[in-house]
């Protein structure tokens, strides 16, 4: 399993640390524990790093000394090769892979490599689009987009967490729908999972307050100054916002003060609450405390806090885009807002919070939903397709997009 710019060890919500980490610490992992040896090959991020790191039984960590350690995440596509060069040496002179499992465009981009040098299949799970991302206002490089469809028509399967990222990658990168595999992400239930409002609450110093929960990066594309707006503009001028997570990316830092100087100028010090990144286990505390789960990404090819928010019986209020739109059934589980404008964002939480029978019916409903993604199930689907793989059912040739 390749994941070049970003460590399942890592912290989510620091850096380029997110849910990317998640998928590939817990996939893993549950991989592992079905009994197939996994090797994650992860960029050397810290010149401390030791070579290998055994994380539990039939999985390792390998760290790739690809470069200088504090390589800028946009610097990475110039040492995609020199990684490459390093993961085919050690799996070569291993000779135990079978498949090579790519995460994230610049992962594909080595191993699409590594595909015809090893002579090994390849799955590609690509998280997020440059098209997709680019509608949504973020910034991609230009060359990102095309290296995509080049590794979506040479990817023997690629996988979709929802039907809405299968049809997206289907409209920007061409793949042939027949090589594509609705694979969604899990939720580990033994942390996140339905608990005592009361005793969480206590445990975060929070008071009886109505709380709304932001829980990711701070940069534009999750939207968190709809959120910080949306609070301001409440009539219920009880409610506290908890922001979980720090700056990331390319403007992270940048976002995170013009997000600060937000809630000064509309006078919310004392209603938002920012908490450093958490050991992701840990998230369960804050999404059991929270009276409601704000998602207002301008995308989303899944949406793991919604999925987890929702494990804990917590309603997520979100943005309708990408794979939010599957996770949330309108008015039962949840609610999916069309807008952006944070007047309209408002009410809808004015609403919810003024009506705790109803947000108590969403709460069931929504741990109900939660319920159904597991990450042994994930892993089971992608054991198949790997099998398959491995036996020579799918065969690939480069180019061979629609």
């Amino acid at each position: 399993m390749l994941s070049l710019h970003t460590s399942p060890l890592a912290q989510p919500g620091e850096g380029d640390s997110g849910g990317m980490n998640v998928y590939v610490r817990e996939l893993a992992g549950s991989l592992a524990q079905a009994g197939v040896p996994t090797s994650v090959y992860v960029r050397r991020w810290r010149d401390d790093l030791p070579a290998r790191v055994p994380v539990e039984p039939l999985l390792e960590v390998v760290h790739v000394p690809a470069g200088p350690a504090t390589l800028a995440k946009e610097d990475l596509p110039a040492i995609a090769d020199d990684f490459a060069d390093w993961v085919r040496h050690d799996v070569a002179s291993r000779g135990e892979a079978t498949v090579l499992h790519a995460n994230y465009w610049l992962s594909a981009v080595a191993a699409h490599r590594l595909k015809h040098e090893l002579g090994l299949p390849l799955v590609t799970t690509f998280h997020t689009l440059a098209a997709v991302k680019t509608a949504a206002g973020d910034h991609e490089p230009g060359d990102r987009a095309t290296a995509e469809r080049a590794v979506a028509g040479c990817s023997d399967a690629v996988t979709a967490s929802n039907r809405v990222e299968a049809d997206h990658l289907i409209e920007h990168c061409g793949v042939d729908p027949s090589r594509i595999e609705i694979v969604p992400p899990g939720v580990d239930h033994a942390f996140f999972s339905p608990g005592d409002r009361t005793g969480a609450r206590w445990a975060l110093g929070l008071g009886a307050e109505p709380v709304l929960l932001f829980v990711g990066r701070v940069q534009p594309l999750k939207g968190l100054d709809v959120a910080v707006a949306a609070l301001g503009a409440m009539e219920d001028q009880s409610v506290t916002l908890v922001v979980v997570g720090g700056p990331s990316g390319v403007g992270g830092e940048a976002e995170f003060r013009r997000v600060k100087e937000m809630v000064s100028e509309l006078g919310l010090e004392r209603r938002v609450r920012f908490v450093d990144p958490q050991p992701h286990h840990l998230l369960s505390t804050y999404y059991r405390a929270a009276d409601l789960c704000v998602v207002p990404s301008r995308s989303e090819s899944f949406g793991l806090v919604a999925a987890e928010a929702m494990a804990c019986g917590t309603p997520v209020v979100a943005a309708a885009v990408g794979g939010l739109t599957t996770l949330i059934d309108q008015g039962n589980n949840g609610l999916l807002l069309a807008d952006r404008d944070p007047v309209s964002w408002a009410a809808a939480l004015d609403d919810l919070v003024g009506h705790p029978l109803r947000r108590a019916e969403m709460a069931a409903a929504a741990a109900e939903q939660g319920r159904r993604y597991t990450w042994s199930t994930t892993a089971a689907r992608l054991r198949r397709v790997y099998s398959d793989l491995s036996h020579g059912r799918v065969e690939a040739v480069c180019g061979a997009t629609r």
